[in-house]
């Protein structure tokens, strides 16, 4: 219950911070059939029902992950989240560019796979146990790994840069 009541509060800080900025006019979260919008069955939306712009939230395990960015609405509600979440993840490439479709995988001190998909943005969050991780991320032919340590308390922060785009 606890944890709800924080992503609430998450969700409804990055709410408030694009209509603050007033960015929410210019967000166009349209997919390809010309539907505004989502819904929980819907992890390519940022319409969804998470609001405020943040992608999907999806499972893998006991594993929660949210990935994207690619727009501007995304893009800040990423950012604003972030505090809620143990991981973030970004990944970039030459001046700065976004990149989607990294591969990442994420895997414990002992080795075993906790995580494995595919980024859908430059931003992954990503909600991990306290402890030692090693996260693996490809970009086409470019494979990088970093190891991260989860706080009991706080957050961790891993940013992957690729040459090529």
């Amino acid at each position: 219950m606890i944890h709800r009541r924080i992503v609430a509060r998450a969700v409804s800080a990055a709410a408030a911070t694009v209509l603050t900025l007033g960015l929410a006019g210019g967000a166009y979260a349209q997919q390809a059939s010309g539907t505004t919008g989502g819904s929980t069955s819907d992890d390519t939306s940022a319409g969804n029902t998470n609001g405020g712009g943040l992608p999907q939230v999806q499972q893998q395990g006991d594993v929660s992950y949210t990935s994207g960015g690619v727009g501007l609405d995304e893009s800040k509600a990423l950012q604003a989240a972030q505090s809620q979440w143990p991981l973030s993840l970004r990944f970039t490439g030459p001046g700065s560019d976004f990149l989607a479709d990294v591969k990442v995988k994420i895997v414990d001190a002992h080795g075993g796979s906790v995580l494995d998909t595919t980024s859908r943005g430059p931003y992954m969050l990503v909600k991990l146990r306290p402890g030692r991780y090693t996260v693996h991320a490809a970009y086409k032919q470019d494979d990088q790994t970093k190891p991260v340590t989860i706080p009991a308390k706080g957050t961790a922060k891993a940013a992957f840069y690729w040459k090529t785009q």
